[in-house]
């Protein structure tokens, strides 16, 4: 998605000149670099300045942004005819400044393909990402923002990694499929600052993108997210830093796209709290007294910690063939040719690292928390490490090259290879506890794992036209465990006209047959050991989804069914259901609007055949009912309250020592059945937003049974602000 073909790019001494008359000053091809010394030294800077760190960047920032120009163009729209303006004349054409808004694409795996995505500038719901529980309309979390978290709605949940540890912390971490490229016609960095809380309990966020074409061919950006939390409740600090870059190159022939991404997250782990009654009743356990500081709450662990730190970098090559077509128009004083690609060979490299340490300093508590202790009952340290890398070679053939090239065809084989690297600490050679667990049989392992897998797929699709778009991928595992492996998705979409909107009807589904991942089957540790031969699980799912735009209104419905699920059970160490499960989804988004007035409900139902192992909230909802409107012609405004809320069920329990989430056993405690509140201003002036939030602003009114899992409870009332700037225009 680059500059529009049509742009012809000459170089004089001191200017880029650009087609239509418009300059771009050379300051602008400077604000990349000048953004990567700036990115580098703030975070110098931030780890000894820290709350003095915001103003610093915004002052750096602002200032690069006064050296990017803007591109002003003329004469005709793009999808127009594409006449030239007399480049040479410029005082006998009148200009006029106008700005022409990027856009954004995401990639598929393995193959590169492009998926549109947007630029995050709007108004609309922006406090959201501010909410602890923003992941989903019920989301089970251990209470902080940047904390441990599950998706209770079912279908929302991505696919298990091969690293399991990152599941718990999805949300919060870079994956391949987050990762964007922007294509803007001018430099672009959007900057975000998030903050609330007290002295206790304070949480900031900020968050940073710079996205800039050197030239048509050629885009780089740039990514910096850091967060940290000291938690509503003791031991519950969390803090998380990622970083990445972007960069792409798109000509006639050869196209190339790369990024590479870091993260380091740390998560103190308390365990829980040791009495729900310090929410439900604090008099019972205080003589009386019914308010009690969140921070003065005993926890049942104050010495565990989990760390995660992971990179990621992922690179695709592409050379198109094919024959060159004469697409010059009447008027045009330059002859325009144009590639018709018909062949594309393709070839991509992912590598991957993950490294996870577990530790724990308080044996006493250690001692209640885990019923099993298997090398060092005074002190835990896991550590787990991943590495993988893969490469891809694919060849493509183009749709619509020619008019009977209805579809585009595509083969590939990946070739993968990983280790897994596991080690604890062994306590030394003289001691021998006898309250150490006898490991169980079977349970050890290779300290050091590594495989070789190899894939073969292809894909099949048709992405243009509007009354019909479909597309349909398939993979075979040849070597390896991944032997037998078979994953094959499709999707199919049409459009038609009712009245003056355009009502779209879409299906997908999947079929899946996979070995579950390597740390499922083999894993050792201080407080938990397994060695499991695991048969293949196979899942079959099948939705669709109606949107119609005229009465705002999205409906969608599936059904799933799962053999040989794998899950955590009620000791925490996996387990595999022999029989069958079936999921039923089906959900509404309905949008209401009378005037300034606005009402937006996602209301969504499930259920599972086997909540043993698979327990889901019957229903969920999530309604946002505000006021929006444009203040003195320019300020838009959006003044609220949103809230979400699920009914009772026997939620899952989390287990720090292995970063899961697994059922619970006999006298379970259920979750649910209490509304979580938010009251809200958001507010658009030009390039800046920004909004109050005054988070679970109904604490105690309905009641104080406010957990999303057994013993974790949601963060108490808060007040939070943001602000985000975009530069961009």
């Amino acid at each position: 998605m680059l500059i529009s073909e049509h742009f012809l790019l000459t170089l004089p001494v001191n200017r880029i000149k650009w087609h239509k008359n418009s300059t771009l000053n050379i300051k602008s091809l400077c604000a990349p670099g000048l953004f990567a010394l700036v990115l580098f030294y703030t975070y110098l800077i931030f780890m000894v300045l820290k709350k003095y760190f915001i103003i610093l960047f915004l002052a750096v920032l602002q200032f690069a942004a006064s050296a990017q120009r803007p591109m002003s163009t003329t004469g005709e729209k793009p999808g127009g005819t594409g006449k030239q303006s007399d480049l040479g004349n410029k005082d006998n054409v009148k200009s006029k400044t106008t700005y022409k808004q990027g856009n954004a694409w995401k990639l598929s795996y393995p193959l590169g393909n492009h998926e549109e995505a947007d630029i995050d500038t709007l108004l609309y719901n922006y406090q959201r990402q501010f909410v602890p529980a923003m992941n989903s309309d019920a989301w089970a979390t251990t209470g902080s923002f940047a904390a441990e978290g599950i998706n209770m709605l079912y279908f929302q949940r991505p696919q298990p990694s091969a690293f399991l540890f990152e599941d718990a912390l999805n949300y919060w971490l870079p994956t391949f499929r987050k990762e964007k490229f922007y294509n803007v016609y001018i430099p672009m960095t959007l900057l975000s600052y998030n903050f609330g809380g007290n002295r206790d309990n304070h949480t900031d966020r900020l968050k940073g993108i710079f996205a800039g074409n050197v030239n048509r061919k050629i885009g780089i950006g740039a990514n910096i997210d850091y967060l940290y939390t000291k938690g509503a409740y003791n031991s519950q600090a969390a803090k998380n830093l990622i970083y990445g870059f972007q960069g792409y190159y798109t000509g006639n022939h050869y196209e190339m796209q790369a990024f590479l991404n870091h993260y380091n997250s740390q998560n103190q782990e308390n365990g829980g709290i040791t009495d729900d009654l310090y929410i439900e009743n604090p008099a019972v356990l205080q003589g009386g007294v019914d308010k009690i500081e969140p921070k003065s709450i005993p926890t049942r662990l104050n010495g565990a910690q989990n760390r995660l730190v992971g990179a990621e970098f992922y690179m695709s090559h592409a050379y198109k063939i094919g024959f060159w077509r004469d697409d010059t128009q009447e008027g045009d004083t330059i002859e325009r040719m144009t590639l018709v690609p018909v062949t594309k060979f393709i070839y991509s490299f992912d590598y991957k690292y993950n490294h996870r340490t577990f530790k724990n300093t308080r044996a006493e508590e250690a001692s209640q928390f885990w019923a099993n202790t298997y090398f060092n009952p005074d002190y835990t340290l896991d550590d787990t490490h991943y590495w993988s890398f893969s490469n891809t070679l694919g060849i493509s053939m183009i749709e619509g090259f020619q008019k009977w090239a209805k579809f585009g065809l595509s083969a590939y084989a990946t070739y993968e290879f990983d280790r897994f690297k596991q080690s604890y600490l062994l306590p030394q050679p003289s001691e021998n506890p006898a309250e150490l667990s006898p490991i169980p049989e079977g349970a050890s392992l290779e300290p050091e794992k590594k495989r070789n897998r190899l894939w073969v797929g292809g894909r099949l699709e048709k992405m243009k036209g509007s009354l019909l778009r479909y597309a349909a991928n398939a993979k075979f595992g040849l070597m390896g465990d991944a032997a037998g492996d078979l994953d094959i998705d499709g999707y199919v979409e049409t459009r038609f006209r009712l009245g003056k909107d355009t009502v779209r009807i879409s299906a997908e589904g999947f079929f899946r047959n996979q070995t579950p991942s390597y740390l499922l089957r083999h894993y050792i540790s201080n407080h938990f050991t397994w060695n499991n031969d695991f048969g293949k699980t196979r899942s079959f799912r099948v939705g669709g989804h109606l949107h119609i735009p005229w009465t705002k209104t999205d409906l969608r419905a599936g059904v799933e069914n799962i053999q040989n699920c794998v899950y955590f059970n009620q000791n925490s160490v996996p387990s595999q259901y022999g029989g069958s499960v079936q999921i039923f989804s089906a959900s509404i988004d309905q949008k209401l609007k009378f005037g300034i007035w606005n009402w937006n409900n996602t209301v969504t139902y499930q259920a599972s055949s086997n909540q043993d192992v698979i327990p889901l909230p019957a229903l969920s909802v999530y309604s946002n009912m505000f006021l929006g409107f444009t203040a003195f012609r320019v300020l838009h405004m959006q003044i609220g309250v949103d809230c979400d809320y699920y009914t009772k069920y026997r939620g899952y329990d989390y287990q720090p020592a292995t970063m899961s989430f697994h059922v619970q056993g006999e006298n379970p405690i259920w979750v649910g059945n209490f509304a979580v509140a938010n009251a809200y201003v958001t507010a658009k002036l030009y390039k800046v937003r920004f909004f109050v939030l005054w988070s679970h602003v109904n604490q105690g009114l309905f009641g104080s049974n406010y957990f999303s899992l057994p013993h974790y409870p949601i963060d108490p009332r808060q007040l939070r602000f943001g602000l985000s700037i975009d530069f961009a225009n």
